[in-house]
């Protein structure tokens, strides 16, 4: 049985205090985490996660996804069953047109693997209601492939549907059978398109150990206790800077070059990265792998705040040799881990327009979203948002200064909200939501500055990829009684 070996950060070189304070330091900055662990010197030396999220809790890992990727292709070169020199093409008759652009026709997996293919972005996301791998070959190319570095998540989503191809099996299923002595969980999975296929570039969703467990394989150069499941060159060559990603890069941290689906960083390591600070990261100058989940989407340079706070809370402190006990600031660290919860939204829990607003039905004007009907009913520590949405009720539990966990309507998504009264007229609720979907829908409801409640302004804002769309605009309400 895989297990990672724990001890005290002190035993291993680093302060706990160190550690400590990267927690606080993103507490303060409100950036939402899900859980960090941190690996050094091959072992686990701080492993915490933000309620409602658990060591068991599922997380949509997104473009992690990638790396995981890399390494099935890896894996389908040794057994033989492709080069990384082929043209994908080759492997694709039946989605190649007659005339196919000679750009296209040209492109290898090597090049798919370092970004650089002709495509300037994700062809599948042009119409997504078609064949999403066909789009690949049937996009018009930009410029000629093998030359320039653009983020293409449809060349991970086509390097997928290749290793399924090859293995006749979905893609995580074939990693989990190759890197079977790695006890992936066997709940995880990886969200698929409209068509059947992996989605390899952004589908994963599995547990936080998981991709600690990855990052052990990785670190230790495809090597399990004595036995090669991945070649180590081509580790090394993947995690390699092989081109330049500086003018595309949109914070410090990315900006440091590209390998094969895996991310170079500022401190000489590597990184899986994720959407909304889903990340592995590699400091092979420290010894040091450590993994986050969180949901920065939104939020203008929260992924470049995880990647700092570790940089200049934790690094500077990292010893070559093991430290005294510190048992009290040790205890602090285990208090502090086992106490990490997901932060409710800030505000009052009292206005004096809550017992009028309460309970109270609120009719919507007509609007393109389908809302209908509206009601909020508001206690002390909690509240209910209930609606009419294209016809059918809905409801949405919410705590008051304090987080409670349910499940996001329409679409069935564990969730986790919280409300409070921003001023006397206006109340906000934040739905945080953590599924195979990660992102955030929030709810302002405005009331009339007189005091009055005869009328409700509601500005829905979502921060996901490509669904909630309902729950995205402005809509207006009335009431007859008061």
């Amino acid at each position: 049985m895989f297990r990672l070996e724990k001890s005290t950060p002190e035993e291993t070189g680093i302060p706990s205090k160190c550690i400590s304070g990267f927690l606080r330091r993103l507490q303060r900055q409100e950036i939402p985490m899900h859980s960090f662990l941190l690996l050094h010197r091959d072992r686990l030396i701080a492993e915490g996660y933000y309620a409602p999220c658990q060591a068991d809790t599922l997380h949509r890992m997104f473009s992690v996804s990638k790396s995981f990727t890399s390494i099935t292709v890896a894996l389908l070169a040794e057994e033989g069953k492709l080069s990384l020199s082929d043209r994908i093409t080759e492997h694709f008759p039946d989605k190649t047109p007659e005339h196919i652009h000679p750009w296209i026709a040209s492109m290898t997996i090597k090049d798919m693997l370092m970004m650089r293919t002709c495509h300037a972005a994700t062809t599948y996301k042009l119409d997504m209601t078609k064949d999403w791998v066909g789009s690949f070959f049937t996009t018009p190319p930009t410029h000629p492939a093998g030359r320039l570095f653009h983020y293409d998540t449809s060349a991970a989503h086509t390097l997928c549907a290749l290793v399924e191809r090859l293995s006749g099996m979905p893609m995580l299923d074939y990693l989990k059978k190759k890197l079977s002595p790695l006890e992936f969980s066997d709940s995880s999975y990886m969200v698929t398109d409209p068509f059947g296929v992996s989605l390899g570039g952004s589908g994963l969703v599995a547990t936080s150990m998981d991709l600690l467990k990855f990052g052990y394989l990785i670190a230790h150069k495809g090597n399990i206790g004595g036995t090669q499941l991945v070649s180590a060159s081509y580790i090394e060559t993947a995690t390699s800077h092989l081109t330049d990603t500086c003018i595309t890069a949109p914070i410090p941290e990315e900006a440091c070059g590209y390998g094969y689906q895996f991310w170079r960083n500022q401190k000489n390591g590597y990184t899986c990265y994720g959407m909304g600070g889903q990340l592995i990261i590699f400091l092979p100058d420290y010894d040091l792998v450590c993994v986050t989940t969180a949901d920065t989407q939104g939020i203008g340079g929260g992924n470049q705040a995880i990647y700092d706070a570790l940089y200049e809370e934790i690094l500077p402190y990292v010893s070559d040799s093991p430290l005294p006990a510190r048992k009290e600031e040790y205890e602090a660290l285990k208090n502090q881990l086992s106490g990490l919860t997901i932060a409710p939204v800030k505000g009052s829990a009292l206005s004096p327009l809550a017992g009028m607003i309460s309970n109270q039905s609120f009719h919507a004007a007509e609007n393109s979203l389908g809302f209908s009907k509206l009601c909020l009913t508001l206690s002390d520590d909690r509240g209910t948002l209930t609606f009419t949405l294209n016809g059918k009720e809905h409801s949405l539990p919410f705590g008051i200064g304090q987080l409670i966990t349910g499940t996001f309507p329409v679409y069935g998504f564990h969730c986790a909200a919280s409300g409070a009264w921003l001023a006397d007229h206006t109340f906000y609720i934040k739905v945080h939501i953590i599924d195979s979907s990660v992102g955030s829908v929030r709810f302002q409801f405005s009331f009339h500055p007189d005091g009055s409640c005869t009328d409700l302004t509601l500005f829905m804002k979502k921060q996901e990829e490509s669904l909630l769309n309902e729950f995205n605009g402005h809509l207006y309400f009335t009431t007859l009684v008061c």
